[in-house]
């Protein structure tokens, strides 16, 4: 199955440095059930993408522990053998078991450069966006409206020496 784990740039220096990685709480979105039955219509490849872009909101909380790193969401798009879907918490969430390895990552989705200060506004938000304050909801749009650049797992290391 294909899951979409919320991570940081710190995430990913552990992740080429170690090997694996173990996601936050074991948490990812993926296509489920769920997920599938929430909208009216679109295809695999569009629903896939809605568990991304909720991954991706997701990566916003996490940024707060890593003032050295650039503010940037970050997605790892993972195969996994088994993820157990929780509608409970949302209609795309999974929990997966275990850590995450390398050559499990299919590809990974970061932010560019331009998109760091709309990210590490709605970073500061996202809590009151949640709440259902406008402006806070508006700073998380702006970052929304970025798209995430997409890599492949053997350029993780070319990536994080750029930055």
């Amino acid at each position: 199955m294909r899951v979409y784990l919320p991570a940081t740039i710190g995430m990913l220096r552990r992740l080429v440095s170690d090997g694996e990685l173990q996601p936050l709480g074991g948490t990812g979105f993926a296509l489920t059930p769920a997920l599938r039955e929430s909208y009216v219509s679109g295809d695999t490849e569009e629903l896939e993408y809605a568990a991304l872009l909720d991954a991706a909101r997701a990566s916003l909380r996490l940024l707060g522990d890593e003032e050295k790193e650039p503010p940037r969401r970050v997605v790892l798009s993972v195969d996994v053998a088994d993820a157990t879907p929780r509608p409970d918490l949302d209609a795309a969430v999974v929990k997966i078991s275990g850590p995450i390895g390398l050559e499990d990552v299919a590809a990974v989705h970061v932010d560019t450069e331009e998109a760091e200060e709309a990210v590490r506004s709605a970073a500061a938000v996202i809590d009151a966006a949640d709440l259902g304050d406008l402006d806070a909801e508006f700073a998380l749009g702006e970052a929304e409206d970025h798209e995430l650049a997409w890599y492949a797992p053997q350029e993780l290391p070319f990536l994080l020496e750029l930055l």
